[in-house]
């Protein structure tokens, strides 16, 4: 039997990127329950529904418009492993699936890739994903492919609207090859869930999410309901079982109460140190929360008292943990290169100090994103055209350097649209009245291609300095409210199949082309 390996990596939108290798994951079929998580669970590059363990994935096909599929030919693989989508469009911008979400909720969104040499090549090839407009990592899985794993990736954010975007694009380091994904995951997380980040202005990049004390077991859905999954670490510190239980719901990110069933400790008196994670971090914030646990069991001496250490910073003072558990955090906590925590007992604690498990997530600072009001006006465009751009999906600004083909936007964390230029690029269809509220456009260049139907009316249209629509099959009047446009000076309109004369308010304008 193949088994799946799956890795979570980060990328400091910085020139430091790294993955994080974890251990060896199994996946049983008895380690889910019917019922799957809330979200989305995506069999990408698959036709029909699959099911891992007990968890029910859909086919990807009603999520996005553009790649190609195929088939991992290879024996026992994870069914999600053993079809992919990948796209070979060397001239789109991005690809993107467009995921229906509650605006405002909160979400775990997981990217899943395994190579399986679909294309013919020795290395997979490396590229960039993006989430809501922020470039969130590279994929490179060259060296857990290299191992026979598959990889994994994780973020926490907050959709602007009703859809959610997740987005692979080509980078410097892509060449001739094809991005592409084995599987995606969108969960819906409880309010509390990462409560203290601002997800309005940042996202969380999952680094390590780790059960202390133990060896082989994974912990995932159902034991965690968002199908977070907590990988295994042992060090040379003892290790211990818990004697009781915790309960889930007194800790606000929800952790399975089975993170608690083992911990690392050590003798009384004794300093308790561990390195964790085992990569080295690029300099920035990281969310950091841990949890603890007395294994023994409940008394009124079921109790230790430590103080906690980050890189010899204190973290938290005069912690006393007792068997119902306890977990401390920091929303924004400065780390670099390797890290390591310190538990130093408190003077005369009968016991020594004991940790159970631990999350560390980036905080990604997000790049900004389009106004609501023109990412609706554009997916309307977009439907009106019989052949939009492939890459016409996503954020239509952001990141710049992956904004849609022919969209040029203004500058800060709030975008809007303030250029379309497809000239000549073969769309037929119309063009959608929803061009009307792209209120910062100052210039709509389509000529040369084959859209029909009227012209629609643009009086809202402040900005607007160029309208080129010549060499089209447009039809019935030239809108009047044109010539009440106040930056309007160049209008290009001859070569359709317009009625009627020129309005007044156009007459005299030398700017005008019909």
């Amino acid at each position: 039997m193949l088994l799946s390996g799956w890795t979570a990596g980060a990328d400091a939108m910085s020139p430091s990127v790294f993955l994080l290798c974890l251990l060896l994951l199994l996946l049983p079929h008895h380690a889910f329950p019917s019922d799957d998580p809330q979200g989305y669970l995506l069999n990408c590059g698959g036709s029909e529904n699959v099911t891992v363990g007990s968890l029910n994935y859909i086919s990807d096909k009603d999520f996005i418009k553009v790649g190609n599929t195929t088939t991992i030919k290879s024996d026992n693989l994870v069914p999600i492993l053993s079809t992919l989508r990948y796209f070979p469009d060397t001239k789109a911008r991005k690809y993107c699936y467009s995921i229906p979400v509650n605006p405002q909720g909160k979400y775990l969104v997981k990217t899943i890739f395994y190579y399986g040499r679909f294309d013919g090549g020795k290395e997979p090839p490396v590229f960039d994903q993006i989430v809501e407009g922020t470039k969130w990592s590279t994929i490179n899985t060259t060296e857990d492919f290299s191992k026979g794993l598959s990889s994994y990736f994780e973020v926490v954010v907050m959709p602007f609207s009703k859809t959610l975007s997740v987005c692979l694009a080509r980078n410097n380091q892509t060449g001739s090859s094809s991005p592409f994904i084995s599987a995606l995951e969108v969960q819906a997380l409880d309010a509390s869930v990462y409560n203290p980040t601002n997800f309005t202005n940042y996202a969380l990049v999952t680094v390590a999410r780790q059960n202390f004390g133990e060896s082989e077991e994974i912990i995932g859905y159902p034991d965690d309901k968002f199908n977070r999954m907590w990988q295994p670490f042992l060090d040379q510190n003892p290790s211990v079982m818990s004697h009781s239980n915790v309960t889930s719901s007194d800790f606000w990110n929800l952790p399975p109460v089975n993170a608690f069933t083992s911990g690392i400790t050590t003798s009384r008196g004794k300093v308790l140190e561990l390195q964790w994670p085992l990569v080295s971090l690029p300099s920035t914030n990281y969310y950091v929360a841990l949890y603890f646990q007395d294994n023994r069991s409940p008394s009124a001496y079921s109790w230790r008292v430590f103080d906690v250490a980050i890189n010899n910073q204190t973290f938290f003072s005069n912690l006393n943990v007792t068997a119902s558990g306890l977990t401390v955090y920091s929303p924004e906590w400065p780390l670099s290169g390797q890290t390591k925590i310190t538990l130093a007992p408190g003077e005369g604690s009968p016991v020594g100090p004991v940790i159970n498990a631990g999350e560390i997530l980036l905080v990604l600072p997000l790049g900004g994103h389009t106004i609501h009001r023109d990412v609706v006006a554009m997916e309307e465009l977009a439907k009106s055209l019989d052949n939009p751009p492939p890459d016409w999906s996503g954020d239509p600004c952001l990141p710049k350097e992956n904004s849609w083909t022919g969209v040029q936007c203004s500058e800060g964390f709030i975008s809007q649209v303030i250029s379309v230029n497809l000239t000549e690029v073969g769309l037929s269809g119309s063009l959608s009245p929803s061009i009307g509220h792209l209120t910062a456009l100052k210039n709509l260049w389509l000529p040369g291609n084959n859209l029909s139907g009227e012209i629609p009316v643009m009086s809202k249209l402040k900005e607007l300095q160029t309208l080129h629509l010549e060499n089209n099959q447009f039809n019935g009047s030239i809108p009047s409210s044109l010539g009440n446009l106040p930056k309007l000076r160049e209008v290009y309109l001859q070569n359709n199949k317009l009625d009627g004369n020129v309005p007044p308010e156009l007459q005299n304008w030398s700017g005008v082309h019909v």
